[in-house]
């Protein structure tokens, strides 16, 4: 049977490849009636010589329409996703989805069986984004999510400081891989460049561990970080000197793959200058 990563038409792909060519919705989101062109009155000058005050006449003149500011909002918690799309020249606004991951992981080992890694990723962003876009009108919406894979096994936030404690006791000398589902629904007006799809791909990124001592992997699960995050590390953080090396795009260890993103947005037909452009501070 299909995996789920097929029958919603993504692609994932590897740090090393390049990124496939994500699949796109073409089924339209219901739109807005054409918003009314404004007009304005303006006054007439005097003519120069006259030598009174000249009479003012009424005028319909159509307004120019700037291109409709572009809101994307990020529909995750996470500070550290939240940060690199700021560095990257895009402040979005933040919705946190409601979704119950693991209601929506049961749901689909029910229809297809035990769940890659990739697929995992995949489809839990996809619940978030949509989760969110069904709350939201007139924006594009962003949804993410990480696991690491060890060893053939996936691993999200540990559940307590003893699980983070035996994980890094794993991890250490080893390498893993940290797959991030990406989601993208597009839910503005089409008379505002909408599209009305709803499309995603997964980025994957090996990561190399530093061999630590017991001694190192107590103080860094005691700093309380490795419990907030997918894997049980950061590369931004704490954890970043205990990674040696990575194969792949950084960012996506991070949490959002910037040029997955990036390639995401233009099948909607959004270039990233144009998210800067939109009012956004850099």
């Amino acid at each position: 049977m299909a995996r789920p990563g097929c029958t919603c038409g993504s692609a994932s792909t590897a740090a090393t490849s390049a990124v496939a060519t994500p699949h796109r919705s073409d089924t339209p989101r219901p739109t807005s009636a054409s918003r009314p062109t404004r007009s304005c009155a303006v006054s007439s000058p005097a003519s120069p010589g006259d030598g009174v005050s000249s009479t003012s006449s009424s005028a319909s003149v159509t307004s120019v329409t700037s291109p409709a500011p572009i809101s994307l909002v990020l529909a995750s918690a996470s500070p550290a996703r939240k940060k690199l799309l700021h560095a990257a020249g895009i402040d979005p606004s933040v919705v946190v989805s409601g979704v119950d991951e693991a209601a929506v992981l049961d749901a689909a080992r029910t229809t297809y069986g035990e769940l890659a890694a990739e697929d995992i990723a995949l489809l839990l962003a996809r619940a978030k984004a949509e989760d969110v876009a069904a709350q939201i009108d007139h924006a594009v919406i962003v949804g993410c999510d990480s696991v690491l894979e060890l060893d053939g096994e996936v691993h999200g936030k540990p559940a307590s400081a003893a699980e983070a404690v035996a994980r890094w006791q794993r991890m250490r000398g080893t390498a893993g891989v940290l797959h991030t589902g990406h989601w993208v629904v597009d839910t503005r007006d089409s008379d505002l460049g909408g599209t009305g799809a709803t499309l995603g791909a997964t980025a994957s990124t090996t990561v190399h561990f530093a061999r630590l001592t017991d001694a190192e992997i107590e103080a860094y699960v005691a700093s309380g970080e490795p419990l907030r995050v997918a894997g049980a590390f950061t590369l931004d953080g704490l954890g970043g000197p205990y990674v040696s090396a990575i194969e792949g795009d950084p960012s996506n260890v991070v949490g959002l793959s910037l040029p997955l993103l990036r390639e995401l947005l233009g099948e909607l037909g959004l270039l990233w200058h144009q998210l800067r452009a939109s009012g956004i501070p850099t």
